[in-house]
């Protein structure tokens, strides 16, 4: 699902991902339906850089795409770059069923009540999930269950702008919801929640039968924890930054070796919207068995902080685990260490890139 699109057509893709704290890159190729590696690159903004936005600079950050691209080797023109969710709207809409132009005609309608900007100035994208026949039905009419997206026109151009400039062609742009659910989830059909922890905000997406039915995104992230380390020591930013993905010294709050206490303190916002997104999904009518999540994926930068996915397990009472993007991407077994230690921060980019793959 994207805001755009064109017709797929070369053996390799480059996965774009803008974020909040730098710019990463990969090359896949296409091997008879499997994602190749060919080559990934990643910039990092410093801390005190994060509050500037990448996609209001639009030369500085092409310039900073070509730099990437030149440094990695990459060679694919085709490009596949996803949306913030905080910068999108995403709503699940029940609309009478009809033929396509009623539908579309029903969805605007509601769109239009729901979407705070006027539907002229958004890029307007939907996906019917299912039909309800009228044995289910409220009031015994059937209807369609339509999930739709919408990005104001404005950031789409940024990103056209950014890529033009960087001499890419932009074959499509989606949502990091559909990005991550590609790389993490695929096929699955569980209830899942994906837990992104990036540098400046959380994203929450409650997904099911590969719908995000929920996405959520709170303005802290990884960037909070870190000043909380470093806050609470009185130790330099990079040092805290470190620290939280080293066991042993994470258990310098901790000589006992149990981390619940501090994480307690640490991921905080964080848990308080977890259990809001959990109630939120889970109290929802369904007219079916009570909807539950069965699993909880974590990813994103500070996905790597020592012990949260036991943490999240415990105060969940939902298995929680590290996301693994590269699992269905084929790449040297010596590159395993290092790409493992980046996965988390990859599951967008990788997403994008795999979007004309599977």
């Amino acid at each position: 699902m994207g805001l755009f699109s064109k017709a797929p057509a070369p053996a390799s893709y480059l996965g774009v991902d803008i974020g909040f704290g730098g710019v990463k890159l990969v090359e896949l190729k296409n091997e008879k339906g499997r994602a190749r590696l060919m080559t990934y690159a990643y910039a990092n903004l410093p801390a005190e850089a994060l509050d500037k936005s990448l996609i209001n600079d639009v030369p500085g950050t092409a310039s900073l795409i070509k730099k990437m691209i030149a440094k990695s080797k990459a060679t694919a023109k085709k490009t596949v770059s996803a949306l913030p969710i905080s910068s999108v709207f995403s709503s699940i809409l029940n609309v009478p069923t009809g033929n396509e132009k009623e539908l579309k005609a029903a969805v605007e309608l509601q769109a239009k009540k729901l979407i705070p900007m006027p539907l002229e100035e958004v890029a307007l994208d939907t996906k019917i999930i299912d039909k309800i026949d009228k044995s289910k039905a409220e009031g015994g009419k059937p209807s369609t269950r339509v999930l739709v997206t919408a990005a104001p026109k404005t950031l789409v151009s940024k990103y056209v702008e950014i890529f033009k400039q960087a001499g890419l062609e932009l074959i499509s742009l989606e949502t990091e919801a559909f990005a991550e659910i590609r790389a993490l989830i695929g096929k699955d059909r569980s209830t899942i929640m994906v837990i992104d922890v990036g540098a400046l905000r959380t994203n929450i997406i409650v997904v099911e039968s590969g719908i995000p039915f929920i996405t959520r995104s709170i303005a802290t992230g990884g960037n909070a924890i870190t000043q909380t380390i470093a806050r609470t020591l009185g130790i330099p930013l990079e040092q805290a930054e470190s620290m939280k993905r080293d066991i042993k010294s994470m258990q310098t709050f901790a000589p006992t070796g149990d981390l619940s206490p501090i994480l307690s303190v640490l991921v905080k916002p964080i848990l308080d919207e977890i259990r809001y997104s959990f109630n939120l999904y889970q109290g929802q009518e369904s007219g079916g068995p009570p909807k539950r999540i069965e699993k909880i994926i974590l990813t994103g930068g500070s996905a790597l902080l020592p012990r949260l996915p036991e943490f999240l397990t415990q105060q969940m009472n939902v298995n929680t685990y590290l996301g693994n993007p590269w699992a269905r991407v084929v790449y040297p077994p010596d590159l395993r260490a290092v790409l493992e230690e980046l996965g988390p921060r990859f599951a967008v980019t990788i997403g994008c890139a795999m979007r004309d793959i599977e």
